[in-house]
């Protein structure tokens, strides 16, 4: 062969071990170049993922910003509404209560909240969504002063004042309430004569460190330098405007005070310390945590997989455990495969369209893992 042939097949080699060596194949990428591979179909994805096998990150990163006029980037410790995820939490102050014997979950409700216009029903079926209970904020939405903030309090005076008919008679099958977590959240005072939020503070934000879990003010949050802003896409303009820029529509705004059905704020990391906490005896015995995971079931004898706090998907391996949030500007969820231990938490401050999808691809790279 003549020389001038070998330097050419020389370099040919050198030319293709480099290029896989900088382009790995399928069977060489790591779980995270996977992941960098799937939020790269979604360029404009802002918020922060955090992926965990037997409570070590093995996956956290932010993208896009916490405020899309100031393009003031996200960092992984930024702060989250978490929208319906925290109906965990108000699930858990009610466990935390029934352990202590200052409730049973087959109380009815006018136990605790009087005059209200809603017999037979019991706590166990607001916590599995099965009361039957009508959409408190569409009564707000169409009566309450938007100039000012409601509280649970006005919540309740209104569901009496308006009377909305109930949906179906109490545990004829499931539908999803934030009506009935407002209730928990006002039977949670009444039993313990405590604040909620309080609660919510002494009994699981301090005692596990979630230093950035708290339940607050509009005034609270907007104090707050490393809070996400919410941002929904406004297509006439064809770019994301922040949430808050629409007070009449952003029933957060008017409803800003209300507690139980949402309003927790938190950081990836913070969930990542509860969720690792839920498999000990830390804040809740195993016993009583394992029936917020167990299906209800209805008057038919059918099951309804939602449990307390927490939609419920039987696995192989296990169960997996879930919750989604969303509020205007916002879009979050926390995945839990309670048989091996491992956890995704994804929080999103611009509400992206591609945001269910984006969620089960994710999930099925952790479920290969």
């Amino acid at each position: 062969m003549k020389a001038f042939q070998k330097s050419f097949l020389v370099v040919i080699s050198i030319l293709f071990i480099g290029a896989c060596a900088t382009k790995p194949t399928e069977q060489t990428k790591t779980f995270a170049d996977r992941v960098d591979s799937v939020m790269s179909t979604v360029p404009d994805f802002s918020g922060v993922l955090l992926i965990a096998q037997k409570g070590k990150s093995v996956y956290h990163k932010a993208f896009g910003y916490r405020n899309f006029e100031t393009k003031v980037p996200l960092d992984t410790a930024s702060i989250f509404e978490l929208a319906s995820v925290s109906k965990q939490f108000t699930a858990v102050i009610i466990m935390l209560l029934k352990e202590e014997n200052l409730l049973t979950y087959d109380d009815p409700i006018e136990k605790y909240l009087k005059d209200l216009p809603y017999k037979n029903i019991t706590i166990r079926q607001l916590l599995n969504h099965t009361s039957g209970l009508p959409d408190y904020q569409a009564i707000m939405d169409e009566h309450w002063d938007k100039s000012k903030v409601a509280n649970n309090d006005d919540i309740l005076e209104y569901l009496k004042k308006y009377h909305p008919p109930v949906l179906f008679t109490p545990n004829e099958k499931y539908n999803y309430s934030n009506t009935g977590y407002v209730l928990l959240a006002s039977i949670a005072e009444k039993a313990s004569g405590k604040d909620f939020i309080q609660l919510c503070r002494d009994r699981m934000f301090t005692p596990l460190a979630m230093s950035s879990t708290n339940i607050r003010t509009l005034a609270e949050k907007a104090a707050i330098e490393n809070f996400a802003l919410g941002h929904i896409f406004v297509e006439e303009k064809q770019r994301f405007i922040r949430a808050d820029s629409f007070p009449s529509s952003n029933y957060t705004i008017w409803l800003g005070n209300r507690k139980g059905p949402g309003r927790i704020s938190s950081t990836t990391s913070d969930l990542l310390k509860w969720d690792q906490a839920l498999y000990t005896d830390q804040i809740l015995k195993q016993e009583t945590l394992e029936e917020a995971f167990t299906p209800a079931k209805l008057n038919n004898d059918s099951l309804s997989y939602y449990g307390f706090g927490w939609e419920i998907k039987p696995d192989g391996d296990g169960k997996i455990v879930l919750h989604t949030g969303d509020n205007p500007g916002y879009k979050t969820e926390i995945i839990r495969h309670l048989g091996e231990n491992k956890t995704l938490i994804i929080l999103c401050n611009n509400a992206h369209r591609k945001f269910p999808e984006l969620v089960n691809a994710l999930n099925s790279l952790l479920e290969k893992e």
